[in-house]
């Protein structure tokens, strides 16, 4: 296999454009188009990983590691060294940052899957959402909405296949040169169409547009893509879900601990002693501390937060659980290297 194909896996199934604006993640260095048969999975790319790189074909981190612009490149800094040994190994590098973080499936299923949380949604969506209108001759309609359904279009919420149809009267004429599904060139055609449309997430509207004009039978064809105002609840930062019954904050903390492979919490700021409704976020979470509180979540847990943050929590009795940022991102090692494990069994897998 490819390189690029690695790489195309992981962005369509946590797409780039969900990324943050000031993030950097995707495509950061090498040649995508060599063969990939050994891939590193590591939180960040560290000196201890660099005797690695002789055997590897692709690194992909959750950091990434140029994340600010370079005046200069000088080996004899960590920074230098590392990049020096990726072109000396001729090693790819690609960095799923934010796009890990916010889209469903990703870090805030999983720390949320720790706790066995149901109703889980987004604590702060993210995501832009659109309306794709086709014109489709009479009779194709179903075969074109089974291609967009499968693309990743129409879905609202737990609802799938959604979509609105009506019936009208398209005109075309043909000119020279065209080769027309319906009527004849130098004559006007009026077509039984349908005004098919669907709900389409921004992030799948390149995929779902594909879709739609491989199964449309016109050799050109009448669509629009609208900006929606809606909001799109399907991706974000943090998680926000509910236990069965409420449990002592004790028992939970050790039950996230034990999970995420550490002794305990670094900091529990607040005095309440159970929950029932929990709010997550991996890595620096301190922002959300407002959207928790909002949300009516009885304790937070992150990785890390400040000062003034952590007091607004407490003054609004929102009980907050600090991880560590590293420890609380630690997943994604695990969860990368299962995901491509799955996808591609012929792929050797090294955890960094």
């Amino acid at each position: 296999m490819q390189r690029e194909e690695v790489v195309a896996f992981l962005s369509e199934r946590f797409p780039l454009e969900l990324a943050e604006e000031w993030d950097r993640s995707g495509f950061q260095l090498g040649d995508l188009g060599k063969p990939c048969r050994r891939v590193l999975v590591a939180l960040d790319l560290e000196l201890r990983h660099l005797p690695l790189l002789s055997g590897v074909d692709l690194v992909v981190v959750h950091h990434p590691l140029l994340f600010r612009p370079l005046s200069e490149i000088r080996t004899d800094t960590p920074l230098g060294e590392k990049l020096r040994a990726l072109f000396a190994h001729d090693v790819a590098l690609f960095a799923l940052h934010t796009p890990y973080d916010v889209a469903q499936g990703g870090l805030g299923e999983v720390l949320a899957g720790y706790l066995g949380l149901e109703n889980v949604r987004p604590l702060l969506p993210r995501g832009k959402l659109l309306k794709l209108v086709v014109f489709v001759p009479l009779g194709y309609e179903d075969k074109v909405a089974e291609a967009m359904f499968g693309a990743g279009a129409g879905k609202i919420g737990k609802y799938g296949h959604c979509s609105f149809r009506t019936k009208g009267t398209g005109t075309f004429l043909p000119e020279e040169g065209a080769r027309p599904f319906l009527g004849e060139i130098g004559r006007e055609e009026r077509a039984e169409e349908v005004r098919l449309e669907t709900i389409v997430p921004a992030e799948r509207a390149k995929k779902v547009v594909k879709a739609m004009l491989s199964a449309h039978p016109y050799e050109e064809v009448a669509y629009d893509l609208y900006p929606l105002a809606n909001e799109a609840r399907l991706h974000g930062l943090g998680r926000v879900g509910e236990l069965p019954e409420p449990k002592p904050i004790s028992e939970i903390i050790g039950q996230f601990a034990e999970k995420l492979g550490v002794s305990g919490a670094k900091e529990i700021v607040g005095e309440r002693k159970e929950a029932q409704r929990i709010a997550l976020c991996g890595g620096s979470g301190g922002d959300l501390v407002p959207y928790a509180v909002s949300s009516r979540a009885e304790l937070f847990i992150t990785g890390e937060a400040g000062y003034h943050r952590l007091k607004e929590a407490q003054e609004f009795g929102l009980t907050v659980a600090l991880f560590g940022h590293a420890e609380s991102e630690r997943p994604f090692v695990r969860h990368v290297s299962s995901l491509l494990r799955e996808a591609f069994p012929k792929l050797e897998v090294v955890e960094g």
